[in-house]
């Protein structure tokens, strides 16, 4: 029988970490670097501030060429909109050597939702 996405993340959760609010916010305080997963129309209508942008669809593609994404003594915080794609992401950073990842519970939505601080562009004026 054929798995589905759900059943994906679902397996992906129980190989990773997942870290809490509070537990990414520490990391970023310790310097973790902060990957959002998310497409980059997403990324652009905010994201937690300090965060890069890698596409979950690019990621195996770009990961041996972000220095900070290869740095073993440095955490790194993997997050998207609720979860999903960032546990799979985290995952598959496994898989290819990179052991620091962790995955935020609940993601960007969550983030939000803490009432933390997310860094959003400037809207345009055309005035």
């Amino acid at each position: 029988m054929s798995k589905s996405s759900h059943d994906l993340v679902v397996e992906a959760k129980n190989l990773i970490q997942e870290v809490s609010l509070e537990g990414a916010r520490q990391l970023i305080q310790d310097g973790a670097v902060v990957l959002d997963v998310r497409e980059p129309e997403e990324f652009s209508a905010g994201h937690v501030p300090g965060a890069m942008n890698i596409p979950r669809g690019l990621l195996e593609f770009k990961l041996a060429s972000v220095p900070e994404l290869n740095d073993p003594n440095r955490p790194i915080l993997v997050y998207c909109k609720t979860s999903g794609r960032a546990a799979l992401a985290t995952a598959v950073m496994q898989v290819m050597g990179v052991s620091s990842a962790v995955s935020l519970t609940g993601g960007f939505d969550a983030w939000v939702g803490g009432g933390l601080p997310v860094d959003q562009p400037a809207a345009i004026d055309f005035e």
